[in-house]
């Protein structure tokens, strides 16, 4: 290899959010890292929504956090405006989401990977990629070869990208970046294959031109949270979201030019996310919905740039024109970029083990918007858990691999590797089954003593964690010695607050499980309570409130782990366990299920089938112990 002139450990391709996360955790570990990107200007970018979090998304921010990844603390450095959503509803399901300042948040994330020791950052085009001699040799665009131990494909939208809007269409990445153009070929030489998949973003219009004197005003939370443990004060907010609605006329207009709809036409060839459809999608889809939600969204402190959150669209320009104008506020709106539709390749993930590593290409790994996920958060959750694997690998480490019940994030890697995904997949908090366990206020409980031993979490930290976790406990103890008399008082205060009175002493956890009842509430009949920080007291709070609920989870948790974690391997012979169907034989011979709880997730495996397997280990098992 003459034009060979950089030797790295590991090597990244993409600075999107996967890509961010994958090159800080390899660098992190002690291994030297070269990350690629067609522009240093997009390290970090949000071509979409200029938001962070939202459902279970938030869940995912607060994981990254907790095991020493940086999304969480670049979203808090350059927020502009939190709320936390679902607040009507169980801690389950309560999400943080935060409006960010995309240029600085995009700026930020640059200036860490700068500042990263062991971490090169390139402005490049990866061409071609090569596994020789038990290397990966990559060439890039000025024909200039890097060789790897390990490399991570975290390329986002680039990979042959198409961008479409109405009748045209021309090559390009996302926000008028350059698209990839060869790398997609170099991959299937590779043996790697590849999907289409498309998704979309709504225009961006100017400031001046919206009347948001007509709209709802979306404010912020007052009492602010952040999404990283290690954020001590977050920031205030400094602007508001304005809510406003299509209406007859806009879907008029919308069916009116569904023949010049890409999407309808047949030009656009690649699947969409079906949980964050284009506008017309929505408008053909629900036919009944007499209006849809728009939120305007500031893209930043220092410009005129909105978001029109909930219009997606490939629609012809004057056709998205017509339809702004068409909703109330923003009648005299102007359109600063439109909105536009991209197509790009992507890897069917079913080809990844649970790593995130390739299926027979050793030190190859796949994360983000490549493995065919949709959204920064599960983008940079992947990039996290490939970048962290990648070193171990190289280290002769085994995976870190987080099961269904310790992370959203394993739920996540494991939908991806055992079941594939049809569209762009999209965390949702009804796809984790025990998602009482994987509340957001818990994420430093579940994860921050393994992020320790992997050794992306300083002992600083870890220590000030334990040092929650034990002022936790000792006031869950503390109140639950508590009994409260009966007295004119407390009865009062109960009546006020539509709860029964009390005629005998009643612990104070027993009164703080009741549903009208917060821990705060309960400070006047508590004079010797200490002085807590509120993480500490929210989470004491919750841990007494749902104890039942989570112990029962815990249970479930206990019996499903018997069965799940019996190991298969990649080398089970399938044609050996008589009694198994053939369609469920052909699937596990496909997929290569690492265990017993992957093979039950299989499409097309079922119950009696995971059934004849375990009599069959169980077989082999006592064989064994003869």
């Amino acid at each position: 290899m003459e034009n060979e002139i950089e030797k790295f450990d590991i090597a990244v391709i993409g600075g999107g959010h996967a890509g961010c996360e994958a090159a800080l955790a390899a660098a992190r570990l002690n291994k030297t890292c070269v990350m690629f990107t067609i522009n240093l200007d997009a390290v970090g970018n949000m071509p979409c929504n200029p938001s962070i979090g939202g459902t279970a998304k938030g869940h995912l921010v607060r994981e990254i956090d907790a095991l020493g990844g940086e999304m969480g603390k670049a979203a808090d450095a350059a927020m502009i405006q939190r709320r936390m959503l679902n607040m009507g509803k169980g801690p389950a399901v309560h999400s943080l989401r935060a409006q960010e300042d995309r240029a600085r948040y995009r700026i930020d994330m640059k200036r860490r990977l700068e500042q990263q020791q062991n971490l090169m950052l390139r402005q490049a085009e990866v061409i071609d990629i090569e596994k020789k001699d038990g290397f990966f040799y990559l060439t890039i665009h000025t024909n200039v070869v890097y060789r790897a131990a390990s490399v991570i494909i975290a390329t986002g939208t680039y990979l042959e990208g198409r961008v479409i809007v109405g009748e045209t269409s021309y090559p390009s990445g996302p926000d008028g970046m350059f698209p990839s153009r060869r790398l997609s070929g170099a991959l299937r030489k590779m043996g790697i294959s590849l999907m289409r998949f498309k998704t979309g973003t709504p225009a961006r219009i100017h400031r001046r031109g919206i009347d948001v004197s007509v709209m709802e005003e979306q404010k912020g939370d007052e009492d602010i949270t952040a999404f990283s443990f290690e954020t001590e004060k977050p920031k205030d907010n400094a602007v508001s979201c304005f809510l406003t609605y299509t209406n007859k006329k806009t879907h008029d207009i919308i069916r009116a030019n569904l023949d010049r709809s890409p999407l309808f036409s047949g030009m656009i060839d690649g699947v969409g996310p079906r949980y964050c459809p284009s506008i017309e999608d929505k408008v053909v889809r629900f036919a009944d919905k007499e209006r849809h939600q728009l939120f305007i969204e500031p893209m930043g402190i220092d410009t005129e740039e909105m978001y029109v959150q909930g219009m997606s669209s490939s629609l012809p320009e004057d056709v998205q024109k017509e339809m702004l104008h068409s909703v109330k506020g923003l009648e005299n709106a102007q359109i600063m970029r439109c909105a536009y539709a991209i197509e790009y390749d992507c890897a069917d993930p079913t080809q990844l083990k649970a790593s995130l590593e390739f299926k027979g290409i050793p030190n190859l790994y796949g994360a983000g918007q490549f493995n065919g996920t949709s959204g920064y958060e599960e983008a940079a959750a992947q990039g996290l858990m490939a970048g962290i694997n990648a070193a171990r690998a190289l280290d002769k480490k085994a995976p870190v691999i987080l099961g269904r019940d310790e992370a959203y994030i394993g739920v996540l890697i494991d939908d991806l590797v055992t079941k594939g995904t049809r569209e762009p997949y999209r965390m949702m908090t009804s796809r984790a089954e025990y998602r009482l366990l994987l509340r957001q206020d818990n994420a430093d409980a579940r994860l921050t003593r393994k992020g320790y031993e992997i050794g992306l979490i300083s002992r600083e930290r870890y220590e000030a964690f334990l040092q929650k976790e034990q002022d936790i406990e000792n006031e869950i103890r503390r109140i639950s010695q508590i009994t409260l008399p009966p007295s004119a008082a407390i009865n009062a205060w109960l009546e006020s607050c539509g709860e029964s009175t009390i005629s005998t002493g009643v612990k104070m956890t027993e009164l703080l499980r009741r549903p009208a009842i917060s821990y705060d509430m309960l400070a006047p009949f508590d004079s010797k309570r200490p002085v807590l920080p509120k993480a500490v007291t929210r989470e004491a709070e919750v841990r007494v409130q749902y104890e039942g609920y989570i112990n029962r989870q815990k249970a479930a948790v206990e019996r499903f782990r018997k069965n799940e974690e019996l190991s298969l391997g990649e080398d089970f012979d399938y044609d050996a366990v008589y009694g198994l169907r053939i369609e469920a034989r052909e699937k596990l011979m496909k997929f290569r299920p690492e265990n017993i709880g992957q093979a039950s997730r299989i499409s097309g495996v079922s119950p009696a089938d995971i059934g004849v397997l375990l009599i069959y280990l169980e077989a082999r098992r006592r064989e064994k112990g003869r």
